[in-house]
């Protein structure tokens, strides 16, 4: 299933602390290429123009890219801490930047690394992970005597109602994950002695938690 799914980040979010006067600003962003990641460590960045360090980290899963910058911060305490809260958390398709206001007390490379890594923690707990897995969006039709029994079993079987349309019959379309589209199948023909089956119409990576 790994290759039918990934982690990311529901929502761009942020949040900050304070540690011996420096403050600490972690934001993150859902992307899906470089640019995207681009353009939100520039908009961060413009936002943050007065801040001391904007630090990023970013990782694309299409390309399998990974990049980041300590932007000024001592080589090591900056940017790799924050891609490795990134990489620890599982979650692909997002960017991070820290922003660093600094307070006029040292915290050393120590300091710095616990620093930028609670930052970076503190950003993926504000925006949430979520899983993405491979989903099939399918449609069975229906009589109405059927309809009942068919609203309550697609969620009961981990699939998602987006639509029903009512006409001579009714038409409901619904998405789970392509791992369990055989198995509802089946259990749909049996239930319905043979009459109903669903129809695939696509397939896309959608949010299953």
């Amino acid at each position: 299933m790994a290759s039918n799914s990934y982690k990311t980040i529901r929502t761009a979010s942020s949040d900050e602390y304070i540690v011996k006067k420096s403050r600490f600003i972690g934001h993150i962003m859902p992307v899906k290429t470089q640019e995207e990641a681009l353009d939100f460590i520039a908009s961060v960045s413009k936002k943050h123009w007065d801040a001391t360090h904007n630090v990023y980290a970013y990782i694309i899963r299409d390309t399998g890219v990974k990049r980041y910058s300590d932007d000024g911060e001592p080589q090591g305490t900056a940017g790799i801490p924050v891609l490795d809260v990134l990489e620890k958390s599982g979650v692909t398709d997002c960017a991070v930047v820290v922003t660093r206001y600094f307070g006029g007390i040292m915290l050393g490379a120590g300091g710095l690394v616990r620093a930028y890594s609670h930052s970076a923690s503190i950003a993926v707990a504000a925006g949430g992970i979520v899983t993405r897995a491979m989903c099939a969006r399918l449609k069975v039709t229906c009589d109405y005597y059927f309809y009942g029994k068919l609203s309550s079993l697609v969620p009961e079987n981990g699939g998602v109602i987006e639509d029903t349309i009512f006409e001579d019959n009714v038409t409901l379309v619904f998405r789970m994950p392509v791992e369990i589209v055989d198995g509802f199948n089946a259990k749909l023909i049996d239930v319905s002695n043979g009459r109903y089956s669903v129809t695939k119409t696509e397939e896309f990576f959608s949010d299953i938690d």
